[in-house]
Formats: C-alpha cells, structure tokens, sequence
C-alpha cells in the first residue's frame, strides 16, 4: 500500500488525522495508532488500521473528563487547571502488559502555562481503543520528566525520558504491572540535550534515536546503539541530514511479514506556526552488516503488510 509522505492524512471519513508525538501497537492483524490531539477537550485519540494505510477512527482514549483513579503512586490526578484550562499530554505511548490484562499509557504531562511541571503521566484500559482511566502525573524519583517513549523488551518495560531541563537522557525500568518505576536503569548523554527518543531493537542490537533540542524547528537526528538495554549507549551518530528531512522521530515502527522485516522511521514534520499544519512522514530505516544505520528519504514508498517488503516508488 502506498505510504505518501508531507501531506495531510486523513482517516477512512475523511477527517482530518490526529496522531502526532505518537506511537502505534499491533494487536492480532491490527495497528493502533495513539497520538496527540490538541482540540478542544481532547489529549489523545486512538486510530485503528489493517493495512497501515487506512486509518478508522475509535475513540479519543484520553480526554479532559477522563475518569481518574489513584494508584500506588501518590500523583496529581487533575487532567485540567485552576481556571478550566487545559493542561498538556505530549508522546503518548502504549504498550499491553500480558500480566495484567490491561494497556498502559505513559506520556509527558505540563500544566497548560508553562514547562515547569516536566512530568510523567500514566493511564490504563482494559481495550486498546476504550476509554482510559488516568492515574495522574509525578516526578520519577523527583527528576524531570519531558520528552519520552515506551520500549518492550520481553517481559519487561523501560520508559525513557529527557530530564535535567532535557540535558540528560533517563532510562527507567518499570514495575511488573508498569504503573510504577522499579529503577533507574541509565542515565546517559550527559550535557548533550536529546530529546525525542525513539527505540528498536534488531538482531540482538537495540537502536535508539533522538533530535536536538531546537523548539519547532528539525534538526540534525542521531542515533546510538548497544547490545544491553540498562548498561546505556554510547556515541551518538548523526543520521540522515541537517534536519532530518524536515522532522523529528515519533518512533520506530517494526513491521514483520511473510518474507521480510521492515523498520520504519515515522516521524512529525511540525509547523511551529500552526501546530495543525503539522505533517507525517515515514521514512524506511537501512541496516548495514556493520550496524550502522541509515535513513532512505523518499516522497513515497509501498508497504506490503503481507510480506513485509518495502519499495521506494
């Protein structure tokens, strides 16, 4: 199916599609696609796809009448503010705890004013497109918290996330029903202010990429790798060109068929002008024998959920 890059998307009615900063998870022959929707009462809106080409709208998951229960963490549970305001949720991210039975959402979480909150939120359901209960936002061992991801290895779930004012990287392993921080795994690229963490993991490697922090505007991407999650990465290497093709990642998206694997750059093609005429694009990731990555820019390319394989058109 064909993947059409800077354009606006739009879902099987024709609306436009709300999904930035976002993240998507197969369940069966299934994607859903979780992302940022900054409209009116609403966080975060889920979209469901067979093909990865035609999105349906389920449900906006997260929204500011959400039902909002406490859980072990003691956390703030307001998803407005004071004055009715909304707050900010950035980079939802979701994954399935098998345990529990229930699908986690971490995300960034700020006030609606400012960036001084620099939290992690937390939300949970018991379906990948219902309504999520909320169980509000927190410091991780009183650390800053902004831009982050979800990463699976296993049984076992990381979230990372930029912290000391985005100077830092923090890497967190969670706990077993993932509603909580089990430890600090790493703190890695001291000083050298990433954000944007994307992860994957390829041949007993894990891959991880980031941007500078440049506000709105792209910038150069780079990535690091290792072959053990909580021992950190190394050197960072830059990767495609000066500002990414125009973009920043979102995540890494692993498409496993028939005959082959593809791994799929998506990132966010931002307008910081207005955050509406913000685009997506999707970009097939290169591996090298000798681990090296790169980032094949292309208008359009087709995607054969079937057997796996790419083609740049």
């Amino acid at each position: 199916m064909l993947i059409e890059n800077g354009t606006i998307w739009t879902d099987t009615d024709g609306a436009v599609l709300h999904a930035h900063g976002g993240h998507m998870l197969q369940v069966g022959d299934t994607w859903y696609w979780y992302g940022e929707d900054r409209r009116d009462n609403l966080y975060v809106s889920c979209y469901a796809s067979k093909d990865l080409v035609h999105w349906t709208f389920r449900n906006h998951v997260l929204r500011t009448d959400s039902p909002a229960e406490a859980c072990r963490v003691r956390a703030d549970l307001r998803l407005t503010r004071e004055d009715g305001g909304k707050v900010n949720i950035e980079r939802p991210k979701v994954l399935y705890n098998e345990k529990t039975g229930k699908y986690v959402m971490w995300m960034h979480y700020e006030n609606g004013k400012d960036y001084l909150c620099a939290a992690a939120a937390v939300a949970t359901c018991e379906t990948p497109d219902g309504d999520f209960v909320y169980h509000g936002s927190f410091n991780p061992y009183g650390e800053m918290s902004r831009d982050c991801t979800l990463f699976q290895d296993e049984d076992k779930a990381y979230f990372l996330s930029a912290s000391r004012d985005n100077a830092d990287m923090h890497m967190y392993r969670l706990q077993e029903d993932w509603l909580n921080i089990e430890k600090l795994s790493a703190n890695f690229w001291q000083g050298e202010y990433r954000e944007a963490p994307a992860l994957v993991k390829k041949d007993g490697q894990y891959y991880i990429f980031s941007s500078f922090c440049t506000g709105w505007a792209p910038n150069q991407c780079k990535y690091a790798r290792t072959t053990c999650l909580e021992d950190g990465f190394g050197l960072l290497t830059k990767v495609g060109d000066e500002t990414t093709y125009h973009s920043q990642p979102a995540f890494i998206l692993t498409v496993e068929g028939s005959e082959t694997t593809s791994y799929i750059y998506v990132g966010d093609r931002w307008d910081g002008q207005d955050y509406f005429n913000s685009r997506y694009v999707w970009f097939p990731l290169e591996f090298a024998a000798d681990g090296s990555v790169r980032i094949i820019s292309c208008e359009r390319f087709d995607l054969d959920v079937q057997t796996g394989r790419c083609t740049i058109l």
